[in-house]
């Protein structure tokens, strides 16, 4: 895979930076806890300073997404270093689309040299109409092959000392069938995938079938689970998410609640805090991803109203 050079064999120096409060918590905690930073084009690293302040100390693992949306950010893997440096635990998400997999090589062993160890890899989403000039489709892996190829990596002659990635995916949370084989839940496990963060849902319903199943499957000795959860600031965000968003999964119920409120704001964080209650009492759930897509203020706010908070491990 990588060919051996003289520099690959020097001895893997830990970098200064290390924060490993993510997979601490999974391993310790009943019910873990985070989030993840907005980032856009115009995104810089006093931004990022502000918002890893708003989070530290409230969450275990702060999720940065890789051009979310398609649309155009900062790397995830710089933003992700400049989490560590403010004294955040990064997930840093890597998108196999509109990349080969020569250049996602070299951004895991960037992430490695820079001392990023969470790593979220996923298939990416297409880039938006309008965007020019219109850059070339490409998905030369999938997010499954990917964490193959990152798993062994681990085990390649002259990175043998390369830091022991914790990686993670994404998977569609669903009310099964009782002969449902969850082929491509097993597969991203069975490649090496330690955590998973399911795509927006906020039907606990579901969550909690969906939970039994892999239970009865007996995946969670392997890997850990985690639901997301959006903290919503009003009725046509959570509409613009259902029609633009795949795989998210929000009731009516809900839309109505925030249509039907004076301060759609305080009834969004309202319902965050309720789902988060509701889902640290669903049997096998690790914990839960609180974002909002609009207003970073609103996840404190909807744990402080739950009652929970990640347990960061001491630094």
């Amino acid at each position: 895979m990588l060919a051996a050079s003289p520099l690959h064999a020097r001895e893997y120096q830990e970098p200064r930076a290390v924060v490993d409060t993510f997979q601490t918590a999974l391993n310790t905690s009943d019910f873990t806890i985070t989030s993840e930073i907005l980032l856009g084009a115009s995104s810089g690293a006093d931004h990022i300073s502000e918002q890893a302040e708003l989070l530290r100390d409230r969450v275990d693992g702060v999720l940065v997404t890789d051009n979310q949306s398609g649309r155009l950010h900062m790397s995830s893997l710089a933003a992700s270093r400049l989490l560590l440096e403010a004294g955040v635990d990064p997930i840093m998400q890597l998108g196999c689309r509109n990349r080969n997999r020569v250049a996602l090589l070299g951004d895991l062993l960037g992430a490695g040299a820079l001392g990023v160890r969470n790593l979220q890899l996923v298939r990416g989403e297409k880039v938006p109409i309008g965007f020019a000039p219109r850059p070339e489709a490409m998905l030369d892996v999938t997010a499954t092959e990917l964490l193959g190829i990152a798993e062994k990596m681990k085990l390649e002659e002259g990175i043998a000392r390369f830091p022991d990635l914790f990686l993670g995916g994404v998977i569609s949370p669903r009310v099964p069938r009782a002969d449902w084989p969850a082929k491509k839940v097993v597969q991203k496990v069975d490649a090496g995938a330690r955590f998973l963060l399911t795509h927006t849902c906020m039907n606990v319903d579901v969550i909690r079938q969906f939970m039994k199943h892999l239970i009865a499957l007996k995946l969670l000795h392997r890997t850990s689970v985690m639901v997301s959860i959006a903290v919503l600031a009003s009725a046509q965000d959570a509409r613009w998410m259902r029609a633009n968003k795949s795989n998210v999964i929000i009731p009516e119920s809900i839309v109505e609640r925030l249509d039907r409120h004076a301060e759609p704001r305080a009834e969004g964080i309202a319902i965050a805090a309720e789902l988060l209650q509701l889902c640290a009492e669903v049997p096998g759930l690790a914990g839960a991803h609180l974002y909002a897509p609009t207003d970073l203020r609103s996840v404190p706010e909807a744990l402080d109203m739950a009652g929970i908070a990640g347990r960061r491990a001491p630094t």
